[in-house]
């Protein structure tokens, strides 16, 4: 049953409209503008997934987890670029597509279309939101959402279908699956709206699922976890106090309610299926973690993560600009699963948001990472964007900090493409997308992994504007 529509102006919604408009058109292009020059060593295609709704929304929008999937892909080889961007074609948005205009409403406005207007199958049900994250994992190429089934992609971007793993996870997993380069297998969790609130699973190498749903002890209520991160020992979920409220919902209230009384939690989640290990915090957010492992001597598990104050989606308030040494910015949490207890140190009381490392270092110690920040220049940044680069070097003494202001454009998640055939993490590349403030064009960064502060080695023009958010990954030609 739909909630009363209630007035919605997507005119005047910030992550509607400018730098972060959505795009209607796929293109194909070949022979990409580049200035500068592209390293020959790049080999390979990076993609980005986004929010990029195909029609006007209805109802309301809540950036960033509205939205339907467009994938952008720019394909590297021998010094040259091609373009390719396709959305990802759900059921939902096919029937939209024959519409010609949205039928399901934003997730806070609870409008779901009826049989008359979609057909039995899709009546009453939630719009699947593949628009969050893209990876590739046992030869899948997915298109994730926030807990829902991911649906697979070709190598070319065309939408194959639903994706539940030879129907052995059809409640979904995660936006942000951990891949264990060890082992080649990948962890994912999913909260679901009720019982069991909270299960895990684990996907071997060659794509079957090892372990299937399995719910975690402790969790009576549905929350809301958008990522997680992983040990040799541990999957780590960290359980903010984000609750939903659905009831709330149906009577034109938020869906997820922030109760900090409750504090936060960290769930140590053996892989080989042990007794959950809880830690307890006070009150806070994290929308990414960076990394996490395994301490050699005492059995704790050190993570490194972004930290908020709170959960708030949408409004321009989510992301106050301010340095606020005791709640935000780039943190490292020891926790110890035999106390329970959490030791956080903040390793930068900057703005940034969006951290990656070498993905290779993943369930290791790391010894640098990167994240899309905040220059405290420019003005009119609106929650999401970012006008500079980060990196961190944390193998010393301290943390050394190299930084890259990208002036006049808005720049996105940095992605590392390493050099073939070295384990280093600083020789590679950085990629990422960015959009010019003052003409709305984008463009393909790459910065050099050894010294990535000098900026940009090449620049490759995007035919399209490519809106802000939100995530993506590297794949390498196959050799």
């Amino acid at each position: 049953m739909s909630a009363p529509a209630t007035a919605f102006d997507a005119t005047r919604v910030a992550h509607l409209n400018g730098r972060f408009a959505p795009v209607t058109e796929e293109v194909d292009a070949v022979g990409l503008e580049i200035t500068g020059e592209l390293p020959d060593d790049l080999d390979g295609v990076y993609l980005r997934n986004g929010p990029n709704p195909r029609f006007t929304p209805i109802g309301s929008y809540l950036y960033p987890i509205d939205g339907d999937g467009m994938i952008h892909g720019v394909w590297l080889s021998q010094g040259r670029a091609r373009y390719r961007n396709r959305f990802v074609r759900t059921s939902a948005m096919v029937a939209e597509e024959k519409a010609g205009r949205a039928l399901w409403g934003g997730l806070e406005s609870m409008i779901l279309p009826g049989a008359d207007e979609v057909g039995d199958v899709l009546a009453n049900t939630f719009k699947p939101l593949p628009d969050i994250n893209v990876v590739q994992h046992a030869g899948r190429l997915l298109a994730l959402a926030e807990s829902d089934c991911p649906f697979r992609m070709s190598p070319d971007l065309d939408t194959l279908g639903k994706e539940t793993f030879d129907g052995q996870l059809p409640a979904g997993i995660t936006a942000h699956p951990k891949t264990d380069p060890t082992t080649g297998e990948m962890a994912v969790f999913c909260y679901a709206l009720e019982p069991p609130y909270l299960t895990w699973s684990v996907i071997g190498p060659d794509g079957r699922v090892r372990r299937g749903p399995t719910p975690v002890d402790g969790v009576d209520e549905p929350q809301m976890i958008h990522d997680m991160a992983l040990t040799s020992r541990y999957l780590v979920l960290v359980l903010a106090p984000a609750y939903f409220d659905i009831t709330a919902a149906m009577n034109g209230g938020s869906f997820l309610a922030w109760r900090p009384d409750r504090g936060t939690r960290i769930a140590l989640i053996p892989r080989d299926g042990g007794t959950v290990r809880w830690a307890h915090d006070e009150a806070f957010w994290l929308w990414h973690t960076v990394n996490a492992y395994d301490t050699p001597d005492d059995g704790g598990v050190v993570l490194d993560y972004v930290q908020w104050p709170a959960l708030s989606l949408g409004a321009p308030s989510a992301e106050p600009r301010v340095r606020d040494g005791a709640h935000h910015g780039l943190t490292r949490a020891v926790i110890d699963p035999a106390a329970g207890t959490v030791g956080r140190t903040r390793l930068d009381d900057a703005r940034v948001e969006l951290p990656r490392i070498d993905d290779r270092a993943l369930t290791t110690p790391h010894d640098r990472l990167a994240v899309a920040a905040d220059s405290g220049r420019a003005d009119g940044l609106l929650p999401g964007e970012y006008d500079a680069l980060r990196w961190y070097d944390i193998r010393t003494t301290g943390t050394t900090i190299q930084a890259w202001d990208a002036g006049d454009l808005s720049v996105g998640e940095p992605v590392f493409a390493p050099t073939p055939g070295t384990r280093r993490s600083d020789h590679g590349h950085w990629l990422t997308f960015a959009t010019d403030r003052t003409d709305n064009t984008s463009w393909l960064l790459v910065l050099p992994g050894d010294d990535p502060a000098q900026g940009p080695v090449a620049r490759l023009r995007i035919p399209v504007r490519v809106p802000l958010g939100l995530h993506g990954t590297w794949l390498p030609t196959e050799e």
